[in-house]
């Protein structure tokens, strides 16, 4: 039996639903307000103007040292997908000091990929090697590390598993299995390395 337009663009919707379902930021990195500051390079550009602000930062790991009362984890930022995930594979942005309060293990963070919210504290002069670097500072409330995974791609499938072929000189017309549904039509699958909670 045929899908009606209407059930098909009914189902396109509701599969729409369903993928924006999946992208949500994690609730320990949401935030007050609606779109935290993202934008390090203009922080870096006037620190003074987003001291308080809420912002968003997040990348791969570079150091973690702990200090009285805190960990000062040294991040180089990378920007952030739509559901606030370091987009692997992008260039650094700059990087920050991500304040997190109480005793955070080296062990749980070092070369990890982790997104941090928090308020803008300033910045605060430091090293990266011999060279001597502005660091902006967070004062961190949440945080969410996240976990490098391998997923694998399967090349595209026809759109449905039954097909309709029409009527021709030779034969009549049939609705029933797709003969290629299921089938690998030749394509190789792809590794894709992504970052999960």
């Amino acid at each position: 039996m045929p899908i009606s337009r209407k059930g098909m663009s009914g189902a396109l919707l509701a599969c729409a639903m369903l993928l924006s379902g999946c992208v949500s930021v994690p609730d320990s990195i949401k935030g007050s307000s609606e779109l935290p500051q993202q934008d390090l390079l203009r922080v870096m550009n006037a620190p003074q103007l987003f001291i308080g602000q809420e912002s968003r930062f997040g990348g791969k790991v570079v150091k973690v040292t702990n200090l009285n009362g805190f960990t000062r984890v040294e991040i180089a930022t990378q920007p952030l997908d739509e559901s606030a995930r370091p987009r692997l594979g992008a260039a650094s942005v700059g990087r920050i000091f991500a304040d997190i309060r109480g005793f955070v293990d080296p062990v749980d963070l070092n070369n990890q990929y982790i997104t941090v919210l928090g308020n803008i504290k300033g910045t605060e002069k430091g090293d990266i090697g011999k060279a001597s670097y502005n660091f902006v500072v967070i004062d961190v409330r949440g945080y969410q590390r996240w976990h490098l995974t391998q997923q694998v791609m399967t090349p595209p499938q026809p759109i449905d598993p039954y097909i309709w072929y029409g009527p021709t000189r030779h034969r009549p017309g049939y609705w029933g299995p797709n003969p290629y549904w299921g089938m690998n039509l030749g394509q190789p699958a792809q590794v894709q390395t992504i970052l999960t909670e």
